[in-house]
């Protein structure tokens, strides 16, 4: 698939000028985003990885195919950073997923390991509010029994309020969940 980096921004008068639909993919600081998003493209590093959380810090916009936008947000969370620097990244994301007229699927990635956090329901709430259309990435499937994936599904469900239909159940490193990922993709796009 061809993908490439248009640009990084902050505020909106610095986005890409152009009419094609974005998706936007926003997670807790540490739960695979980038990994997420280099696999839904095939590719190992056109989205920077790193140990560290809170890698990215600016809202990185990539055309894909020359048809729409992957756009990668600032982590949320625990990021060794400032209050003030995490305030402005709520700032900056608040503003890009209220103004941004392009934006047509909100993927919000989780660690399937973990009870959603009070930053990832505050997050889905904002989605919520702002009547986002959102999928449910939860990724990191790799590191649990087929059991353990159908408990925590559950669980992930009734914390956040969705229904397993909004949910895809994915591992960036096994490539799971790759296909249905896609095919809601399209689903909203096309």
């Amino acid at each position: 698939m061809n993908a490439e980096f248009v640009k990084s921004a902050i505020l909106p008068k610095d986005y890409p000028q152009h009419n094609l639909p974005e998706i936007a993919f926003l997670g807790r600081s540490n739960v695979g985003k980038s990994s997420v998003i280099n696999a839904l493209l095939n590719r190992k590093s056109l989205v920077k990885t790193g140990k560290t959380p809170g890698k990215t810090r600016l809202i990185n916009f990539f055309d894909i195919e020359k048809t729409f936008f992957f756009v990668d947000l600032p982590g949320y969370g625990y990021a060794k950073v400032s209050k003030k620097e995490k305030e402005s990244w709520s700032k900056n994301i608040y503003t890009y997923l209220s103004q941004r007229e392009q934006l047509k699927l909100c993927v919000l990635i989780l660690d399937i390991r973990r009870i959603p956090s009070n930053d990832d329901i505050s997050v889905i709430n904002m989605l919520y509010e702002l009547n986002k259309d959102t999928l449910f990435l939860l990724n990191k499937s790799d590191k649990l029994s087929n059991n353990e994936i159908y408990k925590q599904v559950k669980i992930i469900c009734d914390a956040v309020g969705v229904s397993k239909e909004n949910i895809v159940i994915f591992s960036a490193l096994k490539k799971r969940g790759i296909d249905e990922t896609w095919t809601k993709i399209k689903e909203i796009l096309f």
